[in-house]
């Protein structure tokens, strides 16, 4: 190739290029594509926050709820944002509505076993409640009121958006899938919701205080807690 041929082909890639797109930046640094994972993290960690803060808010909207003597005792949630699995106790108990955490006291020590024998640590997930507020002496939420705040548990789990959902007792259970059926005959298997055209596997186990209370079964337990960790590794979740 001579060279008069050779700039007539540099000059007709150059007007190529200039016809589909003049504002072409040629760059010779490689993207830094662990950097833009972490701005994309950030950005979806701040939304999640903000919608967290507008669900707080509609939760203290409610009126004439037994429940909410005292807005500033609401327990939301804690953990892990952007994590794939997602815990839902019953109710805060005396413990939860001291410090504001989820999983307290006596009750938040036997989780934290139970999480640790399948290898997940409480703050590396994200645990919250059926209900918001700690019931009068400590009592299961009627179905009343399960039902009235399963709505804001249901935008809940749209916002985290995990992909395993564990409900820990039968409140939990009834406020997901309004089942009220007893928990013994529908814990350990796998079952499904839908929420905004999102599938979510749950699996439906006993409470810890439950197990305080009745430790014979915890045996059942266990066997709950396997089929976890075996959807973790099908699903290939990194915790």
């Amino acid at each position: 190739m001579n060279k008069e041929l050779s700039d007539k082909n540099k000059l007709y890639k150059e007007e190529l290029i200039n016809s589909i797109e003049p504002y072409f930046i040629f760059n010779k640094k490689p993207l830094n594509r662990i950097k833009l994972e972490i701005i994309d993290s950030v950005d979806n960690n701040k939304k999640k926050i903000d919608q967290l803060t507008n669900l707080k808010k509609n939760i203290n909207s409610i009126q004439n709820c037994n429940l909410k003597k005292n807005p500033d005792k609401l327990i939301l949630g804690d953990g892990n944002l952007d994590s794939s699995i997602m815990i839902i106790g019953e109710a805060p108990g005396e413990k939860e509505e001291e410090c504001g955490q989820t999983f307290q006291g006596e009750s938040g020590n036997l989780l934290k076993k139970m999480l640790l024998a399948i290898n997940l640590k409480k703050e590396n997930i994200y645990s919250c409640y059926a209900v918001n507020f700690r019931p009068p002496e400590d009592r299961k939420p009627t179905s009343h009121e399960i039902r009235r705040y399963s709505l804001f548990l249901k935008d809940h789990i749209s916002i985290i958006d995990p992909k395993i959902i564990i409900l820990f007792g039968s409140s939990a259970m009834e406020s997901v899938t309004a089942s009220s059926s007893k928990i013994s005959n529908e814990r350990g298997k796998w079952k499904e919701i839908i929420l905004k055209n999102k599938t979510y596997p749950i699996m439906i186990t006993f409470s810890p205080s439950y197990l305080i209370r009745f430790p014979e079964n915890k045996k059942y337990s266990w066997e709950d807690l396997k089929k976890i960790d075996k959807k973790i590794k099908d699903l290939k979740i990194q915790i």
